[in-house]
């Protein structure tokens, strides 16, 4: 009976500090909010450019940026799922900077300008262009690949 009075009373202890605790954590959340501002939950949609399906397990990096234009330190790095979805709440009002990386992909960057509740973004990578070379002959028509250099390619005779 004795140590039955003992586990109530224990147990009422425990909730009124509970209670008395409760209060101040709420309030110290408040707090950190204020020091913030408000914060926007965003929603990342990494799509193919050519034929619109998903990338899955890319990069995507954010930086908050300065008045001025400048990236601050710190940031995040989130990875796509295999629907090309990422998301991350709790990033505050502001300049951010949006890298997206993926193999086989060009690397994206684009600043936004989060002013809202909820943000969706939705990203098209791009495959890599061609690169030229000053050894490549250039190609007749502008859209047409350059064909390799033909004094280069025929054998010389010995």
């Amino acid at each position: 009976m004795l140590d039955m009075k003992k586990m109530l009373l224990a147990c009422a202890v425990l909730g009124l500090t509970v209670l008395a605790i409760s209060p101040a954590v709420s309030a110290q959340k408040d707090k950190e909010e204020d020091e913030i501002g408000p914060t926007s939950s965003l929603n990342f949609l990494v799509l193919k450019d050519d034929n619109g399906k998903p990338v899955r397990n890319a990069a995507v990096i954010m930086h908050p940026v300065d008045p001025r234009g400048k990236q601050e330190k710190g940031g995040m790095e989130l990875k796509t799922d295999v629907d090309g979805k990422a998301e991350f709440n709790g990033i505050p009002y502001g300049m951010l900077r949006v890298q997206v990386l993926a193999q086989g992909f060009q690397t994206y960057g684009q600043d936004f300008d989060i002013d809202k509740p909820k943000t969706e973004l939705t990203i098209k990578l791009k495959r890599p262009q061609h690169q030229f070379s000053i050894y490549d002959n250039p190609p007749a028509d502008a859209n047409a690949p350059p064909q390799p250099n033909s004094s280069s390619d025929q054998k010389k005779p010995n």
